[in-house]
């Protein structure tokens, strides 16, 4: 499995397959609204640096309008349906903006990249007249690799998805506490049990939480990697779980 991983906080993950970067919800800021960057350094030019981006939704801390506008002029930007006419700010940033429904598929060089159904309200928030699907995306070259963006977890998310050999996979938030339409690390380990990649890597979670609240449940924060680790083990032993420090690189050796 030649796929090569990096995670860069939150579910920012740089996947390079068949010689193709794909960047997945670039999120590069230290603070965003009343959040702030409380693990990991903020991640270096080179995480700008793609051929596609993919857009899971379009809450603010995964379409990032200051982020974005990092991305060289005329990177191609893989969003949700609608997402044009619901953001208005996106047609101003000199990207290739194709959007997608589920079950679309989209051809990044020798990629294809397919989007997937998630359990989630994809709106951009607080309010708006306009919907747009809460997608996942599984990019195909040599590896397949299934990037969840925010979901919940749902029967068919295995049928939908199909075989994948890596799956990033939320398993947090940036709060002490979860809405519907999110996993937490139980659930994301049900989850990994029902898709049976042969690795995993645990995103959304310990990078960015609310200011003033660092001492309400800070296990909310801190445990979500370790515990998926463990929930992992016992529900989905033949998967091998990565779980990655920010700016750290899972490579093919991983699978030796």
């Amino acid at each position: 499995m030649p796929v090569e991983v990096t995670w860069w906080g939150h579910a920012t993950c740089t996947v390079e397959d068949s010689g193709v970067r794909v960047l997945t919800d670039p999120l590069f800021a230290r603070r965003l609204a009343h959040l702030r960057r409380r693990r990991g350094e903020l991640p270096p030019p080179e995480a700008a640096v793609a051929d596609a981006v993919l857009i899971s939704h379009l809450h603010n801390d995964h379409l990032h309008l200051p982020s974005l506008a990092r991305l060289s002029a005329g990177t191609r930007l893989i969003v949700p349906r609608g997402a044009t006419r619901a953001v208005p700010g996106l047609a101003r940033l000199g990207l290739r903006v194709t959007e997608v429904a589920p079950g679309d598929e989209t051809a990044v060089g020798p990629l294809t990249v397919r989007a997937v159904p998630a359990l989630h309200d994809g709106r951009r928030l607080p309010v708006g007249p306009r919907r747009s699907p809460a997608l996942g995306y599984v990019i195909t070259g040599e590896s397949r690799t299934y990037f969840a963006g925010d979901t919940g977890l749902f029967d068919a998310m295995a049928d939908v998805v199909g075989q994948v050999d890596v799956a990033l996979l939320p398993v947090g938030g940036w709060g002490p506490y979860l809405g519907p339409g999110h996993l937490d690390a139980g659930r994301a380990a049900q989850a990994l049990a029902a898709l049976a990649p042969h690795r995993a890597i645990p995103v959304h979670y310990g990078t960015y939480w609310p200011i003033g609240m660092d001492g309400v449940r800070p296990h909310e924060f801190y445990s979500p990697g370790d515990e998926f680790v463990r929930q992992a083990a016992r529900l989905a032993p033949g998967v091998s779980v990565h779980r990655l420090g920010h700016g750290e690189r899972l490579g093919p050796e991983a699978a030796r």
